[in-house]
């Protein structure tokens, strides 16, 4: 029940990687605001103690620019965890 979460960064940026389960209660946290340079990134989720079923990640990245203005990133992704 071990997986590789693999994502890349255009730029430098704030990231929170959190996982919820089908009724969108949130399960896991894995990033909490990580300040993370621009590039290919990976980050093990373990699942052992999860039951079988649908579950979400939600990655936010959010850049922020010199004249003071952010610009955010959000994409989800479904994953199925098999016993």
């Amino acid at each position: 029940p071990l997986t590789v979460i693999r994502y890349q960064l255009s730029v430098n940026s704030l990231v929170t990687l959190k996982v919820y389960d089908i009724l969108g209660r949130e399960v896991a946290t894995l990033l909490d605001d990580e300040e993370l340079e621009k590039g290919v990134h990976e980050i093990e989720f373990d699942a052992e103690n999860f039951a079988s079923g649908v579950y979400y990640y939600k990655i936010e990245a959010e850049q922020h620019n010199e004249n003071g203005t952010s610009h955010k990133f959000t994409n989800v992704k479904k994953m199925l965890l098999l016993r």
